[in-house]
């Protein structure tokens, strides 16, 4: 393919505007449309991100190469489904599908046509992922924390598929080897799904990770630590800054019997850039897909097995009189 890559967008609400606006800026696509149930909305986007048109789906359809499905959760794999069927490359915000066999079904339809399918867990991206992935081969135990204020946007599933499903696949990203068991709790505040959540995921491997997610909070927090035989590693994802002490990379820390330290910060890295641009490195160069279809499965798994666990603590805690049946 020697012109630019077409992509259109499927959404035009909050994050289907923002992969518009990274398209027109890309050197190597361009938006070919915006399609939007809510029509004055695409189409304000559309002026937006230069001009580019409002569309049906259909029209979208033909006048693109791919598209980018930013529609709300329970339509991804719907919308996926339908631009797979049309000959179109997709990158699906995250989740992938509501159910396992859906996500199975969007991979076969991938393998059979030979489409790029890319799973939009943006956070496989960050320079603060790939500087924890050198650093930490062998975790032992990993802490993450995803906290946020209360924000309507998002709240037609629970934070466990808004939020925690991000620091669900870097753990994955990070921990080579199957879900032995997940113990998990959380509470419905503000929404009718969960708002709080935390879960305890152990690995057949001895790993085990503590993962809090909650989008009711007063204040915006992304961290994760990590401890292994390497060393411990925590990162900030808001401040965009890595902390390492360990025994092979930094400066010495004095006092200590061979310890060394070493800080890292980043300024300049657009995550999603960065996606887009691997999006089109698949599909124009062949390009290994980063986050496919089985990456959003491993992670749709893990946050379905955090609904089980959690409706199990549930079941207990109504079964004491912890909370009302």
């Amino acid at each position: 393919m020697t012109q630019l890559l077409r992509i259109g967008v499927i959404g035009a609400g909050h994050f289907g505007r923002f992969h518009a606006l990274k398209i027109v800026r890309s050197t190597r696509a361009s938006l070919a449309g915006i399609h939007d149930l809510d029509t004055d909305r695409a189409a304000r986007v559309g002026e937006e991100a230069g001009g580019a048109a409002a569309m049906d789906l259909a029209t979208l359809f033909a006048s693109s190469d791919a598209v980018v499905v930013a529609a709300p959760a329970d339509a991804h794999f719907t919308l996926a489904e339908q631009a797979l069927l049309a000959g179109r490359h997709v990158l699906v915000e995250k989740p992938l599908a509501a159910t396992l066999a859906q996500a199975d079904r969007l991979a076969a339809l991938a393998a059979e046509t030979g489409l790029v399918l890319q799973v939009g867990h943006l956070l496989r991206y960050s320079a603060e992922h790939a500087a924890i992935a050198a650093r930490i081969t062998r975790p032992l135990y990993i802490e993450a924390t995803r906290i946020a204020p209360f924000k309507p946007r998002g709240t037609d599933v629970s934070v466990i598929l808004d939020l925690m499903i991000h620091d669900l696949d870097l753990v994955l990203s990070l921990v080579d080897s199957d879900i032995e068991s997940v113990d998990a709790l959380g509470a419905a505040v503000s929404s009718q799904f969960e708002d709080i959540a935390n879960a305890r995921v152990r690995f057949v491997n001895g790993c085990v990770a503590t993962i809090t997610a909650s989008r009711i909070s007063l204040k915006t927090e992304r961290k994760m630590r990590l401890f292994s035989e390497e060393g411990y590693c925590s990162a900030d994802f808001v401040a965009r800054k890595l902390t390492m002490v360990g025994r092979e990379h930094g400066i010495p820390i004095p006092g200590t019997e061979g310890f060394m330290l070493e800080e890292v910060d980043w300024e300049d890295h657009d995550v999603l850039e960065a996606e887009h641009a691997a999006f089109a490195a698949a599909i124009l160069d062949g390009a290994k897909v980063i986050v496919d279809a089985a990456a959003g499965r491993r992670a749709l798994a893990a946050a379905l097995a955090v609904g089980e666990g959690m409706a199990e603590s549930r079941a207990k805690a109504e079964r004491s009189g912890l909370i009302k049946a």
